[in-house]
């Protein structure tokens, strides 16, 4: 349930009714669950933020007469990676081979190679460089040479490897739902403090709180959030209050 913040002065305290709850809960329940068949062991992703490619990169690598080409880019769950697989597959190819990662969540695929040399080394490679929400497709083009189990898996782990480091990154910072009851006059106010701090999905719904006041939800940074709250209250002559998920 979302906790009610107040700042000193006159009370003006009013319940947040069902339809600025389901305003914020719609907000903090907005992405897709994931369904995968494995957890990632070993590591554990910040729930606040996160380091990820910022495009789709490449990187190719002849290995005794067979072509590996690796193929990274960001995704953000199941259906993206689905959508980003069927986007960089090459039907022609011997062996599409692939790994991806959002969160604890993942899952690999060898596509037709012996089990384990393909898509678990690549996913090992997604691991080791420490990103998040991305999926690796390393398409491979039979040279004529076997290259044996241990060869496979430095194969397909080496090429994902070189495509991740070369990749240019950044830092993803995760949203949080706020909502605020607000009087009409303070609205400019409120709005210069959100533009300030780079507050995104602003809504507006007038028929609800008291009589002259308004609720406005939005989303706005995790570590950001603490700071919008004193930075509002600071400007306003009278007390707000504030609803957080």
């Amino acid at each position: 349930m979302p906790v009610a913040i107040t700042t000193p002065g006159y009370r003006y305290c009013h319940k947040l009714n069902h339809r600025l709850s389901a305003s914020i809960s719609a907000l903090s329940t907005s992405r897709k669950p994931m369904v995968t068949t494995a957890s990632s062991s070993g590591t554990t992703s910040n729930a606040g933020a996160f380091n990820t490619i910022k495009e789709t990169v490449t990187f190719e690598k002849e290995i005794k007469k067979s072509k590996f080409i690796a193929i990274a880019g960001p995704i953000s769950n199941e259906q993206s990676a689905h959508s980003f697989l069927n986007q960089v597959k090459d039907p022609r190819a011997t062996h599409n081979c692939w790994a991806y990662k959002v969160g604890d969540q993942y899952r690999s695929n060898d596509d037709g190679e012996p089990s384990g040399t393909a898509g678990k080394p690549i996913h090992s490679a997604i691991v080791s460089s420490g990103l998040d929400r991305i999926m690796v497709v390393v398409i491979r083009y039979f040279g004529g040479i076997k290259l044996g189990t241990g060869g496979l898996v430095r194969a397909y782990g080496g090429v994902a490897s070189e495509c991740l480091r070369n990749a240019p990154t950044c830092l993803v910072k995760s949203k949080v739902p706020m909502g605020a009851e607000v009087p009409f006059d303070l609205l400019g106010v409120l709005y210069h403090q959100l533009q300030s701090f780079e507050a995104e999905d602003i809504k507006q719904d007038y028929d609800t709180g008291k009589d002259g006041t308004t609720m406005v939800s939005f989303k706005v940074e995790f570590d950001r959030a603490d700071k919008l709250e004193e930075a509002i209250k600071a400007n306003c002559s009278r007390e707000l209050v504030f609803y957080k998920h």
